[in-house]
């Protein structure tokens, strides 16, 4: 069986994850030349343009220039950008009070109790 060059690719997400994992231990904003030598793979700078700017399209980078070009740096840590992607899954759904009892009764005696104790100490705060 012939493998299909699309095949033969990383898949995105990985490589998604890849440029993120660069850009937080960066600790500052970087370009795509820096992210890509980085990353050590051999693709193409464009390669790795083309995701950062879906990045910064998607809210998941903060973008400034840098010389002729621009440095890239995500907007937040992980813990961040999953409770982002969890937020506007919720927004998006017109049955928000189920999909937040659905969602509670699914999660284990421990993270319930953690979540339980999150609004608790939200609730004393505000």
């Amino acid at each position: 069986m012939v493998e299909d060059s699309r095949d033969a690719r990383r898949p995105h997400g990985e490589l998604v994850a890849d440029v993120l994992d660069v850009l937080w231990a960066a600790g500052r904003p970087l370009t795509a030349q820096e992210v890509n030598e980085a990353l050590g793979k051999g693709l193409a700078r464009t390669t790795v343009a083309t995701v950062l700017g879906r990045l910064h399209e998607n809210g998941t980078l903060a973008r400034s220039r840098a010389g002729r070009g621009f440095g890239y740096a995500p907007v937040a840590d992980a813990a961040g950008l999953v409770a982002g992607r969890m937020r506007r899954e919720l927004e998006s759904d017109p049955r928000r009070e189920l999909v937040l009892k659905r969602f509670v009764s699914s999660l284990s005696e421990g993270d319930e109790e953690v979540l339980r104790r999150l609004l608790l100490e939200s609730e004393d705060r505000g």
